[in-house]
């Protein structure tokens, strides 16, 4: 099978000009450059005698220090069937619980233990329940509050997701969250499905305890395996994006796991990271051209 290249830059941001894309194709002994979207993203495939560490070496050096991400993978097998994301800090700007523990003046410690959490420091699953815990006697309609003034889709989402199900393919949202948060989110952005954690709560108020089983880094793999048996599709016919060490399982079992502004744990285990771009960056990275986008 042969192997293409493919240059993303930020559509906000669009600095990836003909002269490094000519660069990039020169470097590589490539002929051709197809422009996914102007200033954005471009592929190049690559001679079949290509050795793809030394490819990925070149391009490095070419880019440098500009803001453009990269990958290099079969041309063949990379447009998926499925997606899965993560929630928090991935199709969202935030994190759900640091939002929420701030209304109840803990904002700082959680999100201390949230950072932590995400970067593989600490035991996922004990760390939300302590995170949890501080939440305790929140009346349920701050939830509400913080949905509406405090969570930013992130940039891209929408298309993405729009984009994958014009196209026949499954979208699942898996988040190490909570459900009242998912359901709202999966709504907004098209999710066929959305699965997370649940607050326990009393009388409309939380009572700082999450039901059991946690949704946590092997619940996540998990996930892919049960939908993939459901779907009748292959693990390596999902894409996988996420940012956080308990996403990592998932990325990997994927068939394209993508690191979208990952901790660095995760951006270096994952088989690809996206640094610059935003969630626009999976369907470039899948050969969709920008004028195949659904609105």
């Amino acid at each position: 099978m042969s192997l293409v290249a493919t240059l993303i830059a930020n559509p906000k941001n669009p600095v990836l000009s003909e002269d490094i894309s000519t660069s990039v194709m020169k470097g590589l002994h490539s002929h051709a450059v197809y422009w996914l979207a102007d200033g954005v993203a471009c592929d190049i495939p690559l001679p079949d005698s290509t050795n793809q560490e030394i490819a990925e070496e070149i391009i490095a050096e070419i880019i440098a220090d500009q803001s453009i991400d990269f990958a290099i993978q079969q041309a063949e097998t990379r447009r998926k069937k499925a997606l899965i994301a993560d929630m928090d800090s991935t199709m969202i700007d935030q994190e759900c619980i640091d939002e929420l523990a701030d209304e109840a003046g803990f904002g700082m410690q959680v999100a201390e233990i949230t950072a932590r959490a995400m970067n593989g420091e600490i035991e996922f699953e004990s760390a939300l329940r302590e995170r949890v815990s501080l939440l305790k006697g929140l009346p349920k309609t701050v939830i509400g509050h913080v949905i509406e003034n405090r969570i930013d889709l992130a940039a891209g989402g929408k298309q993405l997701v729009s984009t994958m199900q014009a196209n026949g393919a499954y979208c699942a949202l898996v988040s190490g969250g909570f459900t009242h948060f998912t359901g709202v989110i999966a709504e907004k952005l098209g999710f066929d499905e959305h699965q997370a954690n649940i607050l326990v709560e009393e009388d409309s108020v939380l009572v700082g305890k999450v039901r059991d089983p946690i949704l946590g880094r092997k619940a996540k793999a998990e996930a892919i395996t049960t939908l993939s048996e459901r779907l009748g599709i292959a693990s390596h016919d999902f894409i996988a994006v996420g940012d956080g060490a308990n996403d990592l399982a998932m990325l990997k079992l994927a068939g394209t796991g993508v690191a979208l502004h990952a901790k660095p744990v995760v951006a270096a285990e994952a088989q690809f990271r996206i640094d610059h771009g935003d969630l626009t960056a999976l369907l470039f990275l899948q050969g969709y051209r920008q004028s195949d986008f659904a609105s």
